[in-house]
């Protein structure tokens, strides 16, 4: 399907904190979804959900918005997977392994029985480990299960480089591979603006390529997410946002190449799940790209699948 002949979609979330909510209210916004499908433990809260965003249609796109069990996901052709524990002020990812593997060893045999074509998107936390285990529970092919990975790790590394080099942050072409969690891996020696590696911009526009200041760039964006939680207690829209772009990746199999995590082989390490930047299309996780990193770059990335394999085991999903 092109983009022209593009249709929006039946979609359902499962699990409507402010993660799923983010994600439903996001979905509305862009006009991606022909319904959505609010589930959650809760049927009072996914009431209250679904009477807010419905109320939200006349400003922005006329969408079937309702609360539903998993009986009604049959036709969906995605499910998004948000429930579970967030993070606490001094948690990390990995913390959440316990609780989560529950939550999810519930909700993803039921949405394999009742829609076992749709593709599955997951936003639990940590979820590389998560989406590894929902590939185990779910019985689907790697590529019809997507964990959100490392794509709003991405998205904030080019954001923080724009606002460093002060350019629009769209014209930086830069992504964050391995753990969505302490152990991802910025690609330096791939990240580029206006066609040109760091090195060689900063050598054309005047400015000292300063990898001190670069080093600091990387740490803003590895503990963005905890700096968020201490201040606020959750992160949403930026997630949102990033789930919203890969379900239209999906529907109007573009093709996008996006940093999301699929279950492969991926420095020797077998069965884990991590993010590589992967062709998303119709079918899903279409293709995984083969980047060419330097040896420090590959050394990082096995250390970062070394230590999913270690969650995966906790969870049971090695």
């Amino acid at each position: 399907m092109s983009a022209k002949q593009f249709k929006p979609g039946r979609i359902a979330v499962v699990g409507v904190g402010h993660l799923g909510s983010a994600i439903a209210y996001t979905l509305l916004l862009k006009g991606i979804a022909s319904e959505i499908v609010l589930i959650d433990i809760s049927a009072k809260r996914a009431e209250g959900e679904c009477m807010d965003l419905c109320h939200a249609v006349p400003f922005s796109c006329e969408t079937q918005i309702r609360v539903g069990k998993y009986d009604d996901c049959t036709q969906c052709e995605i499910v998004v997977v948000a429930g579970g524990e967030n993070e606490k002020p001094g948690q990390s990812r990995m913390d959440l392994i316990s609780e989560n593997t529950k939550v999810l060893k519930d909700v993803v045999p039921k949405i394999a029985k009742c829609c076992p074509e749709a593709i599955l998107l997951i936003a639990t936390n940590p979820v590389d480990v998560m989406t590894a285990l929902a590939h185990k529970l779910s019985g689907f092919r790697a590529q019809r299960v997507i964990g959100s990975g490392t794509l709003l790790d991405s998205a904030r590394f080019t954001y923080n480089l724009g606002k460093y080099f002060n350019v629009s942050s769209k014209s930086v072409n830069a992504f964050v591979v391995g753990e969505h969690g302490d152990s991802q891996v910025p690609v330096w020696s791939l990240a580029s603006i206006a066609g040109m590696r760091l090195p060689d911009y900063c050598e054309h526009s005047g400015i000292k390529y300063d990898k001190d200041a670069l080093h600091k760039i990387y740490e803003k964006t590895r503990d963005a997410s905890s700096k968020i939680i201490e201040c606020k207690g959750s992160t949403a829209y930026s997630t949102a946002a990033g789930l919203a772009l890969l379900v239209s990746a999906i529907l109007k199999d573009e093709g996008a190449l996006l940093t999301v995590s699929t279950v492969s082989e991926y420095c020797g390490v077998k069965n884990v799940a991590m993010s590589v930047p992967v062709k998303v299309g119709c079918k899903g996780a279409e293709h995984v790209v083969k980047l060419l990193l330097q040896d420090e770059e590959k050394r990082a990335v096995l250390k970062s699948a070394e230590t999913i394999k270690s969650g995966c085991k906790e969870a049971g999903c090695d």
